[in-house]
């Protein structure tokens, strides 16, 4: 499968729709309060995107109906914006897209809801840090497995664990393009990361068992235990002068 490799006026348009889903969480950030709904996130995230000469990333894409995907507490990504409150002492992923000039931003991040436990804040902290260290091993010369990798032992030394079967992905005219970025590996495998390559890396770390189903909706993926998992995602570019995070 074609990877493509994207040039400096492509990564520069990556990083305006970057941008735009960056300033729709920090909007949004605000407004995750208990007694408000994912559907009102919904249209916030919705009418802000379209005010910025822009679209949403995710709507209509493979059928989607929303713009925002909102996976509350055991539900671990792709969770559709409903009107059922949210509670004080959950956590919501929030994960929305963008489309400028007909380039994808991709960004996630994991919000509590009024005060949280010290189990959920710590899911939260550690999900955070496994993305920053996937992040930092997407140096040239290194693999798609570096990534992976460092990401899994971070995870798995704090006593949480991986979601196999959803993984990162590179980014560019289409939202998920080749090569798949796994969330797991074995350090020196898979695809070599060159200049010109753009990920969207996407750690999902689970308070308790790896396993996961996905609800009848056919949408909204769950923990098969019932524990809660988080989910915080950087679109980043490969260049010659190292890391750029397009989603900061």
């Amino acid at each position: 499968n074609m990877i493509f490799l994207k040039n400096n006026s492509e990564i520069e348009k990556l990083y305006c729709a970057g941008q735009i889903v960056k300033e729709t969480l920090l909007m949004l950030e605000e407004h995750i309060i208990p007694g408000v709904t994912t559907l009102d996130l919904d249209k916030l995230a919705e009418e802000f995107i379209l005010s910025k000469k822009s679209k949403p990333g995710f709507k209509g894409l493979y059928g989607y109906p929303a713009t925002l995907c909102t996976s509350v507490d055991d539900e671990v990504v792709h969770g559709l914006p409903n009107d059922k409150i949210l509670e004080e002492g959950q956590i919501v992923g929030i994960d929305v897209g963008s489309i400028y000039e007909d380039y994808y931003g991709d960004h996630a991040k994991t919000f509590s809801v009024g005060p949280i436990n010290a189990e959920k804040k710590k899911l939260m902290n550690i999900t955070e840090e496994c993305l920053y260290k996937g992040i930092e091993e997407a140096k040239i010369g290194n693999t798609i497995g570096d990534i992976g990798y460092s990401i899994q032992n971070h995870a798995e030394s704090h006593g949480f664990s991986i979601v196999r079967e959803l993984v990162g992905h590179g980014i560019g005219r289409k939202l998920h393009e080749e090569p798949q970025v796994p969330n797991f590996g074995i350090r020196g495998n898979g695809v070599s990361i060159k200049p010109g390559l753009c990920l969207a890396i996407e750690p999902m770390i689970n308070m308790g068992s790896y396993e996961v189903y996905t609800k009848e909706d056919n949408w909204t993926v769950c923990t098969k235990d019932g524990k809660p998992s988080a989910h915080f995602e950087h679109s980043i570019a490969v260049t010659e002068n190292g890391i750029k995070i397009l989603s900061k």
